[in-house]
């Protein structure tokens, strides 16, 4: 569990570095699918509940990509992944519950294709968490717990490396905006603010 700060940072070196080699054409109609492992790191600590403040576990997961270039430089991308699973802690007690997600992700991109072998990109999209098989444990055992689905804003910052004329290797970090009601036994208890950074390293392969 970190508390952590939108790419906002990065994207600015990854701009200014992208400024500094001359550009060339990365075609539309092209595709790359991604292949890679993401952890999922919420912010801690700015949760509160009626019963307290709650905490998010991190964890690590399959991802996949897939981004259609509709026009020169400028991708649309889906993300998704194996279902991430997260303890939930309420400070002083520990776990009380886990929960599992999905975060499918659809994003704009614009890259800054250059004549080197790295490319930067930076891009922003809208979010959906789908909670599910949630359980209370330890002290909400038996509880009946759930958590909303949620819509939310996303951004992310990264770079390719190429290692073939079609095969990359990239790094990237996204933050998504997540917040969510959680009930137990059907009453509100607060809204959780997981808000993650979740980093990325994934095989890019390019059609």
């Amino acid at each position: 569990m970190k508390t952590a700060t939108p790419p906002l940072a990065l994207a600015a070196g990854i701009a200014i570095a992208a400024l500094a080699s001359p550009a060339s054409a990365t075609d539309k109609g092209d595709f790359t699918l991604g292949f890679g492992l993401g952890l999922v790191s919420p912010q801690a600590g700015n949760s509160t509940t009626t019963v307290g403040q709650i905490n998010v576990d991190d964890n690590i997961r399959p991802t996949l990509t897939f981004e259609y270039f509709v026009a020169d430089k400028v991708g649309v991308e889906v993300l998704a992944a194996w279902p991430f699973e997260h303890d939930i802690n309420l400070v002083g007690t520990g776990r009380v519950a886990k929960t599992k997600h999905l975060p499918p992700t659809v994003s704009i991109k614009y890259h800054f294709a250059n004549q080197s072998s790295i490319t930067p990109f930076v891009g922003v999209g809208l979010n959906y968490t789908h909670f599910f098989d949630e359980s209370g444990v330890g002290t909400l055992a038996g509880a009946n717990v759930s958590i909303d689905d949620s819509w939310g804003v996303a951004a992310v910052a990264g770079l390719d490396f190429a290692i073939s004329d079609r095969g990359a290797l990239r790094a990237e970090m996204r933050y998504i905006d997540i917040e969510s009601d959680v009930k137990i036994n059907g009453a509100t208890i607060g809204k959780v603010k997981i808000d993650p950074v979740v980093l990325n390293v994934a095989y890019v392969l390019k059609f």
